[in-house]
């Protein structure tokens, strides 16, 4: 389930104006899981999700799939044309001048790059400069609970022991002048 207030928060420790949420036929995996959506049908429309860093979230859909987003909170603007697309897009940004959308400058975090390259040249026509969401990311996918970070710690500890096992198993095999090779290391 998104949690509007910690994205709205680390949107503004960013000093982001929002959070640009861009989907066609179901590419942003990563926009699904961040917004706790669960597509009940096929997406076969473009939809937007703008997330303020103040204020109520809006979104834009197509009138051919005007659910997509109902679980969300804030207004849907329809569209049927691509005009009236882009002028959804004009209202859901307006007054931002700077939003993160999944993007990553010359794909160098691939795992982020799912907004083409069309979709961005659209928004920057706008006048709103687009930034890469993987900071962002990193907050809501990649941070670990305290109960993630033991685990962590522990698989560590693990690998360790069983690093300095094998090694030691290694010195008394060579002591030992016996024959030795990675499959015995391994078994």
């Amino acid at each position: 389930m998104m949690n509007l207030d910690s994205i709205q928060r680390e949107l503004r420790a960013a000093r982001l104006d929002g959070w640009l949420f861009f989907d066609h036929h179901e590419r942003d995996l990563l926009a699904y899981r961040l917004l706790g959506l669960k597509p009940i049908s096929l997406v076969s429309r473009r939809w937007y999700y703008s997330i303020p860093a103040r204020g109520e979230p809006r979104a834009s859909v197509h009138q051919v799939e005007p659910h997509v987003l109902d679980a969300l909170p804030g207004a849907k603007l329809p569209y049927a044309r691509w005009q009236e697309q882009e002028a959804g897009l004009r209202q859901l940004l307006q007054g931002a001048k700077k939003v993160a959308m999944q993007y990553s400058p010359r794909c160098a975090v691939p795992y982020v790059a799912n907004v083409d390259a069309g979709t961005i040249e659209a928004i920057r026509d706008l006048g709103v400069e687009v930034v890469s969401s993987a900071e962002l990311i990193q907050v809501f996918e990649a941070r670990w609970t305290p109960a993630q970070l033991d685990l962590h710690l522990e698989a560590g500890r693990r690998v360790d022991r069983i690093r300095a096992e094998a090694f030691d198993f290694i010195q008394q095999s060579i002591r030992a002048e016996k024959p030795l090779d990675e499959y015995g290391v391994h078994w």
